[in-house]
């Protein structure tokens, strides 16, 4: 394989990465979203406080976008490595990308939950940040597995 196609290959993995986590974060937020008008619609039309806070369930999925964006740039530097770095920055995008899909969809759940009894937030963020430590434990396990690679 030549040296060029190589590196390609390696700047796709890295790509592969932050675009397989942003997209999981694109329908994690998504589904959070949706949830929380329906909760707000909801509110309204009982005449209750739509709660703000709410947003914090919607927004929770974006930072996978972040732990992509850091692998890819920390795989752009092992980009010679070429097909390895395809694979590494397709699976842990994936997976990344997985962990802020469902997380999304447990905001989805805790915005209709919070809006309707008013309690809980603190389980809520908690049960989202558990599903969050995916996607954090990837994102370290991959940098130190490219900090073992040559090139």
């Amino acid at each position: 394989m030549s040296p060029e196609l190589s590196q390609a290959m390696g700047v796709a993995g890295a790509v592969a990465c932050l675009s397989l986590s942003a997209i999981g974060s694109v329908f994690g937020t998504g589904a959070a979203a949706a949830s929380a008008v329906g909760a707000w619609k909801k509110c309204y039309a009982q005449n209750k406080a739509a709660p703000f806070l709410l947003l914090s369930f919607v927004g929770a999925p974006i930072t996978q976008t972040l732990y992509g964006m850091i692998l890819m740039f920390t795989m752009f530097e092992k980009a010679s490595a070429g097909p390895v770095m395809l694979i590494i920055g397709s699976f842990a995008g994936l997976a990344i990308g997985l962990s802020a899909l469902f997380q999304g969809r447990a905001g989805a759940a805790a915005c209709d939950a919070q809006a309707e009894t008013g309690q809980g937030l603190t389980n809520y963020l908690a049960a989202l940040g558990i599903v969050e430590t995916t996607a954090i434990f990837t994102m370290v396990f991959t940098l130190i597995a490219i900090g073992k690679i040559g090139g």
